[in-house]
């Protein structure tokens, strides 16, 4: 699927299925919060989902080079909350029991969307997203669903995340850019799933992973954090509960 860029670069995207070989391209995405890697549902799934779904996982490269990844997995949505409160870990460990299951999956949904440093800002996480939509369309699945994780969020940690979600611009599109993206392909915003992606430690693992003394029970704002990690000094213990925006983009069945 060949793409021209505005800088005049050539992009091109395939799915996992059709080049096996980029299956672990690496590329540098730019900085992520050091706490961000923690989480154990992450640590014990995501690498698989490249194995397990290949279908639903897109690699985009420029002569040949990865410069973006997008991982979806795939589940039924029988006799289920299709929007859970748990987000991200309660869709993936869902997809990854249906798979072992043989269980009949209608249903895709969006791990994440990454673009190489060099080429933000020219469109490519709007192409990989409307990409990962055509891959999921095509197996008959009905819709996408996606725990969006809104880009912006992170420089207002106090402010609710629905409040957050429901901003909009005149134009009636969301405030936040990677929200609008997701609007503007499709999708609709369905709810906020509270409890998306956690994060749990010592105090001394999330004074590593952040540079903070963590030395006062209660919030603390981190850099990155898109609301407060709770700190507990008499546990020796630091939690992060990340909620994130429930997306959906349906499809067609005309």
């Amino acid at each position: 699927m060949p793409f021209s860029l505005p800088s005049g670069r050539r992009l091109d995207i395939s799915t996992v299925a059709a080049r096996p070989d980029l299956a672990r391209a690496d590329f540098d995405a730019g900085p992520w919060p050091a706490f961000m890697r923690h989480n154990r549902v992450s640590e014990a799934y995501f690498r698989q989902t490249v194995t397990t779904f290949p279908s639903t996982c897109l690699i985009a490269t420029s002569d040949g080079r990865p410069v973006g990844d997008a991982h979806a997995v795939q589940l039924s949505s029988a006799g289920r909350d299709p929007f859970p409160a748990g987000g991200w870990e309660q869709v993936v460990v869902r997809a990854f029991a249906d798979a072992r299951n043989n269980v009949r999956r209608d249903v895709a949904c969006a791990l994440n969307i990454s673009v190489a440093r060099d080429f933000q800002g020219e469109g490519v996480a709007a192409l990989l997203l409307s990409a990962l939509r055509e891959a999921a369309a095509s197996l008959g699945l009905f819709a996408l669903d996606a725990p969006v994780r809104p880009t912006r969020k992170h420089l207002e940690p106090a402010v609710p995340m629905q409040e957050y979600a429901a901003r909009t611009r005149p134009d009636g599109l969301p405030t936040d850019p990677w929200l609008r993206t997701h609007v503007r392909a499709g999708g609709r915003i369905a709810g906020v799933a509270p409890a998306s992606w956690v994060i749990a430690g010592s105090l001394g693992e999330w004074r590593r992973w952040t540079g903070l003394p963590f030395d006062s029970t209660g919030p603390v704002e981190v850099e990155g954090a898109l609301v407060p990690v709770e700190c507990d000094v008499r546990a020796d213990r630091a939690v992060y509960v990340e909620p994130n925006v429930w997306v959906r983009h349906e499809f067609s069945t005309d």
